[in-house]
């Protein structure tokens, strides 16, 4: 899985001063890891505390500063959502000014509220996400949110309260009641966050839960920029092992656009690292629709008049359909999936979760490497 990620340069208008004061708030920045590829997939901004939209655009523009290009996780006061547009109007400045998109930020909404409120609330949300931010739900288990909450809300991303996750290891009580929030998430279609793991005892708790991504002081990245995170060790049939490993082991992180995404748009993901040998096409729910082969596309658009034909129009026209297989699925197996379409061997496969969200890519040749590796 990759959560949304629209590569483009990053800048710092001059118009700070339409801004409070507060925008030259100090900002500590946590990294969001995707446990399965260990890559660091979005980041966690912490402002001052104050907990007003004040502080909140002071934070954004905080983070604008460390020139990070991945998706921001910014904390969102539900008072400031019930009070209506006018309330957020620091936040749309501050993100004007640092030339982000709404959809490369996550608000992720704490704080509580009274039931004369909700409606209001679930107003303000669905004016945000309209505008193209991702909405999360924070503090589930300790915080003032009811749980049908996430029913009405129907967020990106729902995260655990770190009170919560500090109580794991001791506590079976709250153990089980993680996992019963972590099911409820995923049923409602949100993806699950386990913040503040500290001991490994909490990271093999988040990933028999079905978690996915978690953040704190054991998943800090390394000089290379990625988190070393040891796959669990299953215990294999012996027609399991003839098949060799479940591709999950050799996921790597998915460059994603939604699917109404241009062509020019996928030119600039490409054209943002010579690495990249596909971009997926995904829905609202990070689902795989499409998949552009980086040779192919290119050769389409570098065609003549091929940018006239195709630049400013949806680049679901120039794309296959998506080799899916499950996070589950063996090597040999893969394979097989691989050679269906002579035309498209290796054409990189889309590993995906339990519910069809694309969590990442598996190159062929790399499964051809580990099972001639392993005979």
């Amino acid at each position: 899985m990759r959560l949304l990620r629209v590569v483009h340069p990053l800048y710092v208008a001059s118009r700070t001063h339409l801004l409070p004061a507060s925008a030259a708030a100090n900002v500590d920045i946590t990294p969001i890891v995707d446990l399965d590829t260990g890559g660091v997939i979005a980041l966690q901004a912490i402002g001052d505390h104050h907990g007003n939209v004040a502080s909140l655009a002071g934070t954004l523009l905080g983070a604008a500063r460390n020139e990070t290009l991945l998706p921001l996780v910014l904390g969102l006061p539900a008072e400031a959502v019930i009070g209506g547009s006018a309330a957020l109007a620091p936040l749309h400045e501050a993100l004007r000014v640092t030339g982000r998109r709404p959809r490369e930020v996550i608000l992720m909404l704490r704080g509580g509220f009274s039931q004369a409120e909700r409606r209001a609330l679930i107003t303000g949300l669905d004016g945000l996400r309209a505008i193209g931010y991702l909405i999360a739900v924070g503090d589930l288990g300790t915080g003032h949110i009811p749980m049908d909450l996430l029913t009405d809300a129907a967020p990106y991303l729902a995260a655990l309260s770190p009170e919560l996750m500090a109580r794991i290891p001791r506590d079976p009580r709250r153990a089980a009641l993680a996992e019963g929030l972590a099911r409820l998430a995923r049923e409602v279609g949100a993806h699950v966050l386990a913040p503040g793991v500290t001991e490994e005892a909490q990271l093999a708790a988040a990933r028999g839960w079905g978690v996915r991504l978690a953040q704190g002081p054991l998943l800090v990245p390394g000089p290379s920029g990625r988190v070393h995170v040891p796959l669990p060790i299953l215990a294999q049939e012996p027609v399991q092992a003839l098949l060799g490993p479940r591709v999950q082991e050799f996921l790597l992180p998915a460059v994603t656009l939604p699917c109404e995404a241009t062509a020019e748009d996928a030119v600039g993901a490409f054209g943002s690292e010579p690495s990249i040998t596909s971009v997926i096409l995904v829905d609202e729910y990070q689902r795989p629709k499409g998949s552009l082969d980086r040779s192919r596309f290119l050769l389409s658009i570098a065609g003549r008049f091929g940018h006239a034909l195709h630049g400013k129009k949806p680049a679901g026209r120039l794309a296959d359909s998506a080799r899916t297989v499950p996070k589950t699925t063996p090597a040999i197996a893969a394979m097989q999936v691989a050679g269906r379409d002579a035309e498209r061997v290796y054409d990189d496969l889309v590993v995906v979760d339990e519910v069809g969200r694309c969590m990442g890519i598996v190159r062929v040749s790399d499964l051809i490497r580990q099972v001639a590796a392993a005979r």
